[in-house]
């Protein structure tokens, strides 16, 4: 299967920190993912909990705890690195989020993945 870029948005436009859903692809199994801006950087993720399996938050655009340091879980509270994704807290403390490929261009958000989940 080959990879698809989509634009997820601009990055000034994006809070910091801050996060972004996008979705690649149509039909009723897209792949879904989320970017999460911290500082000039930004990171992209597969919105699937490691823990069991279902998107990770419940509110549009919501990932980060209170204090915007880490990812959360919104169903079971594991709580990620924003920077490599590892579970540092809960049920499946040690496991990773899917990393998504992403890159900045003249202020653009793109990431890359597949058209289905």
């Amino acid at each position: 299967m080959t990879d698809i870029e989509v634009t997820v948005g601009s990055l000034q436009d994006l809070e910091d920190p801050g996060c972004r859903e996008f979705s690649i692809g149509d039909g009723d199994w897209p792949f879904k993912g989320f970017v999460v801006r911290q500082g000039r950087n930004v990171y992209a993720y597969q919105n699937f909990c490691v823990h069991v399996g279902h998107p990770l938050n419940w509110a549009p655009d919501s990932f980060l705890t209170k204090d915007r340091r880490q990812i959360i879980c919104a169903s079971h509270g594991a709580v990620y690195e924003i920077e490599s994704g590892l579970c540092v807290a809960g049920p499946c403390r040690g496991k990773e989020l899917r990393r998504v490929e992403c890159e900045i261009r003249d202020g653009i958000i793109y990431a890359r993945g597949p058209a289905s989940a």
